[in-house]
């Protein structure tokens, strides 16, 4: 996905994992309030605010995270690793998002499975 000319980058995402391996590999628990990697070929810098709408598996509706970007991966990353952004969830929603997270992924926080991050 190329940037337009303007240079301006999407401040609204919209991202879906269809299964919860797929969610447990990109979800950031080590970041306060709770985190989430998106593969994204889009430029954005540290500090961008982002308003991410999240799709989850067994959940019919996008559940909107107001956040910012606190880790990025970059084209040529050492290790071959996905490129994207870490999005830390915003204090608005009061942990609500995490929580959420955390209930689809019950059984699997924890595990010693490597992730897209860390």
């Amino acid at each position: 996905m190329e940037t337009p000319a303007s240079g301006v980058r999407p401040r609204i995402l919209h991202y879906r994992f269809q299964d919860k391996a797929s969610l447990y590999g990109a979800y950031m628990p080590f970041i306060e309030n709770g985190g989430i990697f998106i593969t994204t070929s889009w430029r954005y810098k540290l500090g961008d605010d982002i308003f991410l709408v999240l799709g989850l598996p067994e959940a019919p509706d996008g559940l909107p995270i107001a956040g910012k970007v606190v880790w990025i991966t970059p084209p040529g990353a050492e290790g071959n690793h996905a490129v994207g952004i870490g999005i830390q969830f915003g204090p608005q929603d009061k942990g609500a998002a995490r929580r959420t997270i955390e209930t689809l992924l019950a059984g699997l926080l924890g595990s010693d499975r490597p992730t897209l991050t860390m």
